[in-house]
């Protein structure tokens, strides 16, 4: 059972919030001071703390629940702490919530919205256990093994790893499929680097950036007048990559009369360049990629299906990012490492989008966060993605930490804050009535 500790000095607040929250599930403990606090924090360990701001009589400025937060940040750093008070000073709320907590609840609060907020800041929690369990995990089970680098925490990536790894030793042709930037050149990186073959070349064509009358010769190499402007030899890049392994990504543009070389290729090791008649012989292991469904090129009768069965011998499926959920902040803190880290409002904006450009996409938007984030943390606003989470028009389709980070910002100024989130000034303002958000 979730266990919550709320403290706050007025009891009837505390009661409230205990029969609130015992309704629906959670453990609660209460605490009046925050001396009883720290030692319910030590010794009960719960899951997550309702902070209250003030704890003394005609004490209203916030400055004794600040120091608090900072103290318990530090003693228990990965508790996730909700803020709660009757006042609202901006300056502050953005502070505390850029050095860690999950969010600010306005008094008197909305039951649901609360209820709403603590279930997301327990799963974030849950999820980042999961995630340095995974990567205890990870440690065990992939040590010795050449992972390229690669950046993951969900089971899906796990599984496909170990498969990957227990194909690496073979000398069978293999077929990544997966949509675009999701990682399938990693994937390809890790089967050469963990094959017999990982000390000889390991090259890469992707198929989709060469004009097609240029394929053949790239992959198999033309002599000299074979074609207009060829004025030297050309080595192919099987050739180039003999002895070793050559991957071909998004085969699926390979032209027909391409594939026919590559079906001859891939049964003899044998081919030659364009303008020969020298016959070649070559050692590849061909990993090939794709994102389109060559079952559906084949009935359209642009991809041979000898060709495809010589390719996908053994098929990895590499899963879209939005499927694999538990993969996107380690990756988002990887390409942020030695910048600035993710404020909680940040983590649950990426936790919340659907990536349609996968990880590629991920990297881009944490390289430009990184570069344009004004404070020491970025925020949910900096990322660029607040206004895209969701097609949603729903008054809560941006959270409380980006509308007041937003706010910051803008200096104050609502219309050019809800310019940089993508809302009318109007919705805007409905936003700040549904949080109840009082602007200095």
């Amino acid at each position: 059972m979730i266990k919550i500790l709320v403290l706050d000095d007025n009891p009837a607040i505390g009661g409230a919030l205990q029969t609130l929250f015992s309704l629906h599930g959670y453990q609660v403990l209460l605490a009046a001071t925050p001396a009883e606090a720290l030692t319910l924090l030590a010794s009960a360990k719960p899951d997550l703390l309702l902070q209250d701001m003030n704890f003394a009589a005609g004490v209203s400025d916030g400055e004794q629940g600040r120091a608090l937060f900072y103290q318990i940040r530090q003693q228990f750093p990965a508790l996730p702490i909700i803020l709660m008070t009757s006042w609202t000073q901006l300056s502050m709320v953005v502070e505390l919530i850029k050095a860690g907590a999950v969010d600010y609840i306005a008094k008197p609060w909305d039951d649901q919205r609360l209820l709403l907020t603590v279930a997301n800041a327990v799963r974030l929690a849950q999820l980042q256990q999961q995630q340095q369990l995974a990567q205890q995990q990870q440690q065990s089970l992939f040590a010795g093994k050449d992972l390229c680098g690669l950046v993951f925490a969900s089971r899906q990536m796990q599984q496909l790893l170990q498969m990957t790894l227990q194909l690496a030793p073979s000398q069978a042709a293999v077929l990544i499929t997966g949509p675009n930037g999701a990682g399938k050149e990693g994937i390809a990186s890790v089967l050469h680097a963990n094959s017999s073959r990982s000390k000889q070349p390991f090259l890469k064509v992707n198929m989709g950036a060469l004009p097609a009358e240029l394929m053949e010769a790239e992959l198999f190499g033309a002599e000299a007048g074979a074609y207009s402007g060829l004025t030297k030899t050309r080595v192919g890049r099987f050739e180039a990559a003999d002895g070793g392994t050559l991957f071909l990504d998004e085969i699926g543009n390979l032209p027909l009369a391409g594939q026919i070389k590559l079906l001859r290729v891939l049964q003899s090791g044998e081919f030659e360049r364009l303008g020969s008649s020298q016959t070649r012989r070559v050692d590849v292991r061909v990993i090939s990629a794709t994102n389109s469904d060559l079952q559906q090129a084949i009935s359209r009768g642009s991809f041979r299906q000898d060709l495809y069965y010589r390719l996908n011998v053994v098929e990895l499926r590499l899963p879209p990012l939005k499927a694999r959920p538990d993969d996107i902040l380690p990756l988002a803190r990887h390409f942020l490492a030695g910048n600035k880290a993710l404020g909680a409002d940040a983590e649950q904006a990426l936790l919340h989008y659907d990536w349609p450009g996968n990880v590629r996409e991920l990297q881009n938007v944490c390289q430009r966060a990184a570069l344009l984030a004004s404070g020491e943390q970025i925020t949910a606003a900096d990322l660029g993605i607040a206004a895209e989470v969701s097609g949603r028009k729903a008054l809560d389709d941006i959270d409380q930490a980006s509308l007041l980070a937003a706010l910051e910002q803008a200096g104050g100024i609502v219309s050019r804050a809800a310019k940089q989130l993508g809302l009318s000034r109007q919705a805007f303002y409905r936003r700040l009535e549904f949080y109840r958000i009082k602007l200095p």
